[in-house]
């Protein structure tokens, strides 16, 4: 009786995994889609039907079936950097580093009039890692409070900004599916952007609502983080990954990349519903200005300021206005002789 039980539980178990598995990863055209799906829960009927009347070889074949499905899907779905993507996601962002000097290939700087509407501008750029000087995490909202995505903006003492975010790479006609990333749906991409760009995109073009809060980290760290970015996104160009929306997503990412940085880092559920990421970063301590995570937030919110600009040259600065542990623009430049329009 157990064993039977027990074996019922595995027939739908691998019922449920291989209907998903072969509708995120269809071998037929659109038109047939739903066919191998169906085909395959009425297989897995029917062996829990041959298990419930006593007779098992329907429950055996199913397991035959199912063994070949875990080969097709180990050694035959794998990750690709040649598909037809998505504009905003066609390049991969790439890094090389000589002394302080860091040069990006593929730094995506779009100007955004509309969700389709876009100049397409990819671009190399060079970066002083001697002047790097911040770190902001900005959390985008599109609706649910206990889901953001994140993206690691490094401030220069120059006045440039480097956003680095951890995307899904989707296809053309690829729609956004939150089972779909545990099923193979989508590439993984780490691309480097403007602030003008992947920041300005999401709060004045896609309506989402968005937060900034400085990080401080040790001595070192901050340059360390960036090099670590920049090192995943060019090892992605060499060898694709999956995007996966549990353990390969913005968060986790960021999680694993800042844990080898500063090893030891607590787990907590926020790394997982990121949404509520800064009360984390908050109880590190590595938020600081405001009395509690709520006065950051509150202070934190740069929606309206961003929507509010219009001249691309003084996004960066407005979105920072007020937000705690930021200096004010005033005080950066009095601190930096080397920051356009410091006295000398």
């Amino acid at each position: 009786m157990i064993g039977t039980l027990a074996a019922g539980v595995a027939v739908a178990a691998g019922a449920a995994w291989g209907a998903l598995a072969l509708w995120f990863q269809p071998l037929m055209g659109a038109r047939w889609r739903p066919l191998l799906p169906a085909a395959w829960l009425a297989l897995a009927a029917a062996a829990l039907i041959g298990l419930a009347t006593g007779h098992a070889w329907p429950a055996w074949g199913f397991g035959g079936l199912l063994l070949m499905l875990l080969a097709w899907w180990r050694w035959g779905v794998r990750p690709s950097n040649d598909r037809d993507w998505i504009p905003e996601v066609a390049r991969i962002t790439q890094g090389s580093v000589q002394g302080d000097t860091l040069t990006l290939r593929n730094v995506r700087n779009f100007n955004w009039r509309s969700a389709t509407d876009y100049d397409v501008r990819w671009e190399t750029r060079t970066y002083d890692l001697s002047r790097l000087a911040s770190v902001d995490l900005a959390l985008s909202y599109w609706g649910r409070p206990a889901i953001a995505h994140a993206l690691v903006s490094f401030g220069f003492t120059d006045g440039q900004q480097v956003v680095f975010s951890v995307e899904i790479r989707r296809k053309r006609h690829d729609k956004f599916s939150e089972i779909g990333g545990f099923f193979r749906q989508y590439e993984l991409s780490v691309l480097a952007s403007a602030e003008e760009d992947s920041l300005r995109v999401r709060t004045n073009i896609r309506g989402e609502d968005g937060y900034l809060y400085r990080v401080h980290m040790p001595d070192g760290a901050a340059r360390k983080l960036l090099l670590s970015y920049v090192d995943t996104a060019s090892q992605l160009a060499r060898h694709p990954r999956f995007y996966n929306t549990l353990t390969a997503n913005c968060i986790t990412i960021i999680y694993q990349l800042a844990d080898k940085i500063v090893p030891g880092l607590p787990l907590n559920y926020r790394l997982l519903l990121s949404g509520y990421l800064p009360e984390y970063l908050y109880r590190l301590g590595t938020l600081e200005g405001a009395d509690s995570a709520a006065a950051y937030r509150r202070a934190g919110r740069y929606t309206e300021r961003a929507r509010a600009t219009t001249d691309p040259a003084q996004y960066s600065r407005n979105i920072r206005r007020g937000v705690p542990g930021v200096p004010s623009a005033d005080d950066d430049d009095a601190a930096d002789p080397r920051a356009p329009g410091a006295p000398t």
